[in-house]
């Protein structure tokens, strides 16, 4: 009968394969799929990508999320539970739900339908893409943080269905979102993580990428999420045609997981890969829970599992079946989920339209999760983050940023001084970016690029490069830059100057002017600058040495010597400063100082 059912569902033509509106899309291959994969090779939407760059982190479903994905898909009676999960997640859950319809003459049927079940429709947004099926847990984006920035981490989706593999695409386009394509095939209701680092997915992963050794997987998974594997094996296809991870066990927190229980068939294969992934998790210090779960007899047995819940912040939506045969489990499950969750609300959901399909509530939602900085923008400046640069040459910058509702724009600024003055490159940019920027004719080896995101408040947080730039050359050309301010005293502002560049096997001299007259200089050097406040001033050198100087009665005062003349000295950098002690107008303690002065050895 069911396959009956999804050859009518399907006009399955060369090229691609239909998917009618209101049809019963099963989650695993349709009997018209197999067929149409006999011919044809799966379809490839985006090639892969480079891994994320950066700082890499993943949040787990009992994280604090902002929202839940479902996709508009199905039969009547499906559409019934995506709206009975859409009002648990905008009355209990505090969560924006994002329902992706096809069309936007859609909306007001899929308005109607959420609104019959009670959702708050202040909480729902109505994204437009077409889809083929109501399972975007198997496609949707799976989401990373890079540098606290929201980031999309995608796959190709084991099914032919062309619509949904490319749903992230359109998705990270949606919310402005960096997306990352691992390109491995793969279904995402085969994985689940925790907080401590650890990914956890049945071998289906292997079966299906048999081209990549075990060991590339498992680095995949470490490029592209910063996630150590646990591998366990598939339920037999007899069992569960998906053989996905979400059908028998899910992470509830950092010591918690369920895992489902077969009390009418334990000694079966499905039974004994649960009760060997419980003694796995117990190892790893969880504290296992065991759910009840069954199988149907027959060609046509059904999968019903209570381990297939929505987690999503204080509200957790916990499956119930009307069969007989398992309907003596539901009073059971509830209390054992709420027990497992104290303190979360527990909403039973029937999940009879789904269940048949090879799929249950998890595998019919995605979550999205909350921004990272809480009301405040992040900004994450994604290149560059090092190099040299000669005048003129062009920078390709990237960016990325988030906040909790929405950024309104983003400004870069460059600095020749280590950040102690910035000079604008462009503002009023988009959440994500690229930009060509010149490099400037100054040179400097304290070279900095800023990103700043600003919210609709006003609010804003900014990132920098991780190590100084060096323009000009890399600093091959040898250069005199002042940076920072200093401290007055009787004369003004001292200043520090030198009388030539700092050539190679030259000689040079230091020249402290607008001193006090015949006044003890402690001129400061070191190979980095500092930026410290002592006595109201800017201590502007991170000093190893201390020349003691005199002024004369002009304040004046001077140090000369000769530049090393070894080509390894050539594109660094050391810096100086010159204090001046008991000067009667300068404030606090009565130290006057000058501004700083990176000399850059060269040619």
């Amino acid at each position: 009968m069911l396959i009956t059912a999804t050859l009518a569902l399907f006009a399955c033509q060369q090229d691609s394969l239909t998917y009618p509106e209101g049809g019963n899309v099963p989650r695993s291959l349709s009997f018209a799929e197999v067929q149409w994969l006999r011919h044809n090779d799966l379809l490839r939407p985006a090639a892969a990508t480079a891994a994320p760059e950066g700082p890499i982190s993943c949040l787990p479903e009992y994280a604090p999320m902002s929202g839940m994905l479902i996709a508009y898909e199905g039969s009547s009676s499906q559409k019934t539970v995506l709206a009975k999960m859409a009002a648990a997640a905008t009355n209990y859950g505090d969560a924006i739900v994002y329902c992706v319809v096809d069309t936007t003459s859609e909306i007001s049927t899929a308005t109607s339908k959420l609104q019959s079940e009670g959702a708050d429709m202040s909480k729902v947004e109505f994204p437009v893409k077409t889809t083929d099926s109501i399972w975007i847990r198997d496609y949707g984006p799976r989401y990373i943080y890079q540098n606290g920035v929201r980031a999309i981490v995608d796959h190709d989706y084991n099914r032919p269905r062309n619509n949904d593999n490319a749903f992230s695409i359109f998705f990270g386009n949606y919310l402005q979102q960096c997306r990352y394509d691992h390109d491995m095939t793969h279904g995402g209701g085969n994985f689940h993580l925790d907080a401590l680092g650890e990914g956890y997915l049945t071998r289906l992963i292997n079966n299906e990428n048999s081209n990549l050794s075990e060991t590339q997987i498992r680095n995949k998974f470490i490029d592209y999420q910063n996630l150590n594997l646990t591998l366990f094996d598939p339920f037999p296809t007899s069992v569960d045609s998906t053989q996905h991870l979400d059908m028998w066990m899910i992470v509830v927190d950092d010591n918690t997981v369920i895992i489902s229980e077969w009390p009418t068939q334990s000694s079966s294969t499905q039974a004994q890969i649960c009760d060997s992934a419980a003694v796995t998790m117990t190892a790893k210090g969880f504290n296992v829970i065991r759910m009840p779960a069954l199988r149907t007899s027959g060609w046509s047995g059904v999968h019903y599992t209570y381990a297939n819940a929505v987690i999503m912040n204080d509200c957790v939506m916990v499956p119930q079946f009307s069969n007989s045969a398992v309907s003596s489990y539901n009073a059971q499950a509830l209390s054992i989920w709420q027990a497992a969750c104290p303190g979360k609300t527990i909403v039973p959901i029937n999940a009879d339209a789904v269940v048949s399909s090879a799929g249950v509530l998890h595998c019919i939602m995605m979550h999205v999760p909350s921004a990272s900085n809480g009301v405040l923008p992040t900004s994450y400046l994604r290149a560059p983050n090092s190099g040299s640069y000669a005048i003129g040459d062009s920078i390709d910058i990237t960016w990325s940023s988030d906040d909790d509702v929405e950024v309104v724009s983003v400004d870069l600024d460059y600095s020749i001084d280590g950040g102690n003055s910035w000079i604008s490159i462009a503002s009023g940019l988009s959440q994500k970016g690229a930009r060509v920027f010149s490099a400037p004719s100054t040179p400097s080896s304290l070279g900095q690029i800023r990103v700043t995101a600003f919210d609709a408040l006003g609010n804003s947080t900014s990132d920098t490069n991780d190590d100084y730039l060096s323009f000009a050359g890399g600093s091959n050309s040898a250069a005199l830059i002042s940076y920072g301010s200093g401290k007055a005293g009787s004369n003004g502002v001292p200043l520090l100057g030198a009388n030539a560049n700092p050539v190679l096997g030259n000689p040079i001299q230091l020249q402290i002017s607008n001193a006090l007259a015949n006044a003890t200089v402690y001129l400061l050097f070191g190979a980095a600058p500092a930026n410290l406040t002592y006595d109201g001033g800017e201590l502007l050198v991170n000093h190893s040495k201390v020349y003691n100087l005199t002024s004369d009665t002009n304040g004046y005062s001077s140090l000369s010597g000769t530049v090393p003349s070894r080509a390894a000295l050539v594109g660094k950098s050391y810096y100086w400063q010159a204090w001046i002690a008991n000067d009667p107008a300068a404030s606090g303690n009565g130290w006057a100082s000058t501004n700083g002065l990176q000399t850059l050895l060269g040619y």
